[in-house]
């Protein structure tokens, strides 16, 4: 392997478990739609919601990359069939977006970040909508790429060689850190990058195998810095 110079975090899943924030977001923006469009909220329920906005990313591959984009028109979509102002579809995201933030950190999380990032440039690369500012997460990550930000989402080579680009570092020294088999491990090996693959037991219960090349394996983030010497 060549020497590490930055390391790329995956976010949802891998710093934090990402249901129980969506539940949350989704359980308030429903308690929302109660006070301000009834007649939605009293046709959809949280589950129906959700629905509605799983038709919108198919209806809509060309968003892929914009979980923003999707539930807005899918809060859009709700208001105008009900007969409520589609208008509110705005302060009914903010709604839930804000509360999306809120999220609840896997123990070992702050402890690794302070000592992965005393020696590595940190790049956040995400396909979700966290904002490290509003999670209170910032102050350890040099920049952050999302998938909505860039244009693309993982595993597309493109969303990895810019997340390079801004830690001014060659991929192949930088490690891509991630939950998912095959938008993180396989994602960050294709576009040359090193790779770990954090198999936590909250989120992959019966994880399968990591494909040839993995550089690292492991538990949690303690566990990938006890790896990599920090």
């Amino acid at each position: 392997m060549k020497p590490l110079l930055a390391l790329t975090l995956d976010l949802d899943d891998t710093l934090w478990p990402i249901w129980p924030a969506i539940a949350r977001a989704e359980a308030v923006l429903h308690a929302w739609l109660a006070e301000r469009a009834p007649a939605t909220a009293a046709r959809h329920d949280v589950a129906s919601l959700r629905l509605l906005r799983d038709e919108v990313a198919r209806e809509r591959p060309q968003w892929a990359h914009d979980l923003t984009a999707i539930r807005l028109e899918s809060l859009r979509l709700a208001l105008t069939q009900c007969g409520d102002d589609p208008a509110l579809a705005d302060d009914a995201f903010a709604v839930f977006f804000a509360e999306r933030q809120r999220v609840d950190l896997f123990d070992d999380v702050l402890p690794a970040l302070d000592r992965l990032a005393s020696r590595y440039q940190l790049i956040a690369l995400s396909n979700g909508n966290a904002d490290l500012q509003q999670v209170g997460l910032a102050r350890w990550f040099r920049a952050a790429v999302s998938a909505r930000s860039f244009g693309v989402g993982k595993p597309d080579a493109r969303i990895f060689l810019e997340a390079c680009r801004q830690a001014g570092a060659a991929p192949g020294q930088v490690l891509h850190i991630g939950d998912d088999l095959a938008l993180d491990v396989q994602g960050a090996l294709a576009a040359g990058l090193q790779a770990a693959w954090v198999v936590r037991p909250q989120v992959h219960p019966t994880p399968g195998e990591a494909p040839p090349g993995t550089h690292h394996v492991v538990r949690d983030l303690a566990e990938l810095a006890d790896r990599i010497g920090v």
